[in-house]
């Protein structure tokens, strides 16, 4: 794949994307014109802003959500970063993603983003940007035992767990968090925590 053709998996999957909430189709099409004004918006190098995939996992039974203490944010957040040249689209760079943070095989991702989101950050580029972050629900298949599946925290993260859905941990980003859940819960059929 290439910068341009991930650029235009993203302007494809946002103008195709529908939601009732109007919130969200605002943020749509906030991206969707920062998408036709930079070239570059799906690259970690465009410094005034740039599209970043995460992901919110749940476990089988959606009772659990995953989570990872960010280093730079400093709070619980779900797994995600920055789109790379070869992804074949946002969504495969939040399964790469989702893959690479929680060590968990076999995922399943939504086939559309559940949730948009900007966040001021200063990120590997070292200076002061903004994440257009475009979020998907992952699903983990059941561990061995049918429980939880075994995690596997990354060098990108201070800490890593699932967290109950009903008992997010408190800080900065719980109120995001708590939202975000449930978004990922009402995505998977079931009624928010």
């Amino acid at each position: 794949m290439s910068a341009a053709s991930l650029h235009r998996s993203a302007v494809e999957m946002l103008t195709g994307w529908s939601t009732t909430d109007p919130h969200q189709d605002s943020m749509r099409h906030t991206v969707l014109a920062f998408l036709a004004a930079r070239d570059d918006a799906c690259l970690r190098a465009c410094a005034p802003g740039h599209l970043t995939a995460s992901t919110m996992i749940l476990d089988h039974t959606g009772a659990f959500a995953l989570l990872t203490l960010h280093p730079r944010v400093g709070a619980w957040i779900q797994v995600g970063g920055h789109c790379e040249p070869e992804d074949d689209g946002i969504a495969d760079a939040a399964m790469r993603e989702a893959t690479e943070e929680s060590g968990i095989a076999g995922l399943t991702l939504s086939h559309e983003p559940i949730a948009l989101h900007t966040h001021p950050i200063t990120c590997s580029l070292g200076v002061p940007t903004r994440h257009l972050d475009v979020r998907f629900l992952g699903v983990a298949p059941p561990g061995p035992d049918g429980g939880l599946p075994e995690i596997i925290r990354s060098d990108e993260s201070v800490d890593l767990r699932w967290w109950p859905v009903d008992a997010l941990p408190e800080g900065t980003h719980h109120a995001e968090m708590a939202a975000l859940v449930a978004t990922a819960r009402r995505a998977k059929g079931l009624s928010p925590a």
